[in-house]
């Protein structure tokens, strides 16, 4: 089926209590790997890209790897933009034919962010194009994204940015972080309550690769309807790489080395799914 956007997706989550998994990709191995997990599981499914990923092989041609791989599907999928860091990257994503656009203005004022996020917003709502924003700041580090030391979501302040902007799904800050955990993750799941009280949107988890799962079940059981994973699957991907040349180092053929890379991302995109919920919803 054609893609699709992450508006009903997201509102049939949070009816039913369950989240949707939002895996970056990062090659067409990894779009193939996401999308065979999500077929035999029945799950729908978010694949994104960040604004390093698309600096390295521009929008069009991810997007382009996301519809063929939907067109061959039978589960919903979205192709989404994650952390758009500029009003001009949201656009250009949004004019290939993303289906979902995040803009991220966590690293600006409260007022800025509102400013932005609002800006895309205008826009993308013209084509029915749900928009996701961030508030509070996701700590670590991944690519260029790098959130430092993070900062907490205030409930009140989520309450009036969502009502400000009209944003149609928001990214909260509630202890994760972007990249490899050095111990593990302390999460303030009260505050995520606390926002989900006042905030009637999806609520989405970021930085969760490294989390446990019995820590996203929780979150997800207080109302976080969207899960990012990322760093995780790079990591599976490249285990499959390199035990490959390990054992052949004199392999030369990318399909022989990257087929069990695939297979690790498919394995681990799978194991989320069910960890999501997700499973025989589609």
């Amino acid at each position: 089926m054609a893609l699709v956007t992450t508006k009903q997706m997201l509102i049939n989550a949070q009816k039913d209590n369950y989240a949707v998994g939002a895996f970056n990709v990062e090659n067409m191995e990894m779009v193939m790997a996401v999308v065979e997990a999500a077929e035999e599981l029945n799950s729908p499914v978010i694949m994104q890209t960040t604004p390093s990923t698309v600096k390295y092989a521009d929008v069009e041609f991810f997007l382009a790897n996301a519809k063929v791989a939907a067109e061959k599907a039978n589960v919903p999928i979205a192709m989404h933009l994650d952390h758009g860091n500029s009003f001009e990257l949201a656009i250009k994503a949004f004019r290939a034919g993303y289906t979902s656009v995040m803009i991220d203005g966590s690293h600006s004022s409260f007022e800025e962010n509102i400013e932005l996020t609002k800006s895309v917003v205008d826009v993308c709502n013209c084509a029915n194009i749900p928009v996701e924003a961030e508030l509070g700041k996701v700590g670590g580090k991944e690519d260029d994204l790098d959130g430092g030391d993070g900062g907490y979501t205030d409930p009140e302040e989520a309450k009036q940015f969502v009502e400000k902007t009209g944003v149609d799904s928001l990214a909260v800050a509630i202890g994760t972080a972007h990249g490899v955990y050095k111990g593990e993750p302390k999460l303030d799941i009260d505050r995520l309550s606390e926002i989900r009280q006042v905030v009637d949107i999806p609520l989405v988890l970021h930085g969760t690769s490294g989390v446990p799962d019995e820590t996203v079940e929780k979150c997800i059981e207080r109302g976080i309807c969207k899960v990012n994973y990322a760093t995780d699957l790079r990591i599976a991907f490249s285990k499959g790489v390199k035990e490959v040349l390990d054992k052949n180092p004199d392999t030369i053929d990318p399909k022989k080395y990257s087929s069990l890379g695939r297979e690790y991302v498919k394995e681990y995109v799978k194991s989320k799914i069910l960890v999501c919920k997700s499973n025989n919803k589609a």
